[in-house]
């Protein structure tokens, strides 16, 4: 490093330390995932103080430029430039009926498979366990409540949870009612009554485009037709777009993401949600958000349910724990306002009511405030394994393959180019040991053929870095 810090030299000493990193960058010493040199190295290597070595580093952070992980250092950060962000779709020009079921059958064949790298599988909690804390407070929960905690619990949900879920909404400026919450399995079975309680069979649904292949396969299950919605890869669904399908056709209700897009990533502000709701309210459409990953901003702040916006009911929401505490637990909830009456019926009629113990385990681990904490961790952790992944991808794959950057959640978007087809490095990649999801799974159509959705929701290692080289490997053979 033959780089002289000057203390006569006009700038800040800290300011030339930044300096040389940026030259470093230039010169390919340091590329876009390396780590930098320790503060103590670095502060030796140029015969400085280390909070001076410090403060240049968070300086660089605070510029997008580098990223601190936990317990590991500072590392460069992935360039995202626009020009590498996936393309506009077109919106669809009508609707279609969905015929999806078969192929996501043999994906989730493979992707369950032991001894795989599990890129195809979005489960974030895998980054921070909560397996400790849970089993301590299940322990406690049987040890107080006996034979009592193995009993059905009510229909819609237990109180206590309905309370814990209704602070929290409180904590983001929105009062909801306990008597319009009904805890369900899951935010899937949550999303499959509020289907139902809107939309009938051969109904028009609207849904984003791409779009979470969970609700692909509701839609087609429940005999619905789907017209998709293209999604802004930075801020959601295209509203010149739903605007235009919501004169052309006679859509019963509109299934969004409408915080954190999943496959995409996509953050929607508050003041374009906004604009969603009123649009919607204006045609009498309902809007069911799916808001499972919206605790996993990484934004500053958490974007505002669509439910703060709406004032007269035609917003039902359906999120869940999966993706926050507990995958196994399947503890969702709805809040179904006016439409609580048909919820009920629903439920009782789909399922009767959710497993007393992990919602009681769960009403403890949020009252305990240890929930929040957690969730700070998953964030910081998330955002780490993001950039590390963009920086693999980067390394490993071609330059011209194009990545979403999410603002949230767990997952990435790769569209490999018109040459690849997603499906065949599916096939390729599942014989060596990793698991990926073909992007045409994110279609209710034909969509995305030669896209990919790669999870970063799990732990980081060197296992993981190998199976991201492989991908690189295998792609020339995935040509269509």
């Amino acid at each position: 490093m033959s780089f002289v810090i000057s203390k006569q030299h006009k700038r800040f000493l800290y300011e030339q330390v930044i300096t040389l990193v940026d030259d470093m960058v230039c010169q390919g010493t340091l590329c876009p995932g390396d780590k930098l040199p320790s503060l103590r190295a670095m502060a030796s290597k140029l015969e400085v103080s280390i909070p001076t070595v410090k403060q240049a580093y968070q300086t660089l952070e605070a510029q997008g430029k580098v990223r601190a992980q936990e317990k590991s250092g500072y590392f460069l950060q992935a360039a995202q430039v626009s020009s590498s962000m996936p393309k506009r779709v077109k919106l669809s020009k009508k609707p279609v009926v969905v015929n999806k079921q078969q192929l996501i059958e043999q994906v989730y064949d493979a992707i369950h498979q032991p001894h795989v790298v599990s890129f195809g599988i979005a489960n974030p909690v895998m980054v921070a366990s909560t397996e400790k804390v849970l089993a301590k407070l299940m322990r406690r929960a049987m040890h107080s409540m006996g034979e009592g905690m193995l009993s059905y619990g009510a229909m819609d949900g237990l109180h206590r949870l309905k309370q814990q879920i209704a602070y929290r909404y409180l904590d983001l400026g929105l009062a909801v009612n306990t008597e319009e919450l009904v805890i369900t399995n899951g935010a899937q079975e949550a999303l499959a009554i509020a289907l139902q309680c809107v939309a009938c069979v051969g109904d028009v649904v609207a849904i984003e485009s791409p779009c979470y292949f969970g609700i692909v396969e509701l839609v087609e299950s429940l005999g619905l037709r789907a017209i998709e919605i293209p999604v802004c890869p930075d801020d959601g669904v295209w509203l010149s777009d739903l605007n235009e399908a919501l004169l052309k056709h006679d859509i019963k209700a509109c299934v969004f993401s409408t915080s954190i897009n999943n496959p995409l990533g996509s953050f929607m502000p508050d003041i374009r949600r906004r604009a969603l709701v009123e649009l919607l309210e204006r045609h009498q459409v309902t809007l069911i958000e799916d808001d499972v990953y919206g605790d996993l901003h990484f934004t500053e702040r958490r974007g505002k349910p669509a439910q703060c916006f709406t004032s007269s009911g035609h917003v039902i929401t359906c999120a869940s724990f999966s993706k926050t505490a507990a995958p196994s637990y399947r503890v969702g909830w709805m809040v179904a306002g006016p439409h609580i009456a048909k919820a009920r019926r629903l439920k009782r009629a789909l399922s009767c009511s959710s497993s007393l113990m992990n919602q009681w385990v769960l009403a403890d681990y949020l009252a305990g405030g240890e929930y929040d904490r957690h969730l700070k961790l998953m964030r910081k952790r998330l955002l780490d394994n993001k950039a590390q992944m963009v920086a693999a991808l980067r390394r490993y794959f071609p330059s011209s393959v194009r990545l979403s950057d999410p603002q949230g959640g767990c997952v990435i978007w790769v569209d490999l180019g018109r040459q690849y087809s997603g499906a065949k490095l599916f096939q390729l990649a599942i014989t060596q040991g990793v698991s990926i999801t073909p992007g045409v799974l994110f279609s209710a159509g034909t969509q995305y053929e030669s896209c990919i959705r790669m999870s970063y929701g799990l732990v980081w290692s060197e296992v993981v870095e190998q199976a991201i080289a492989l991908l690189g490997q295998l792609l020339p053979e995935a040509k269509k």
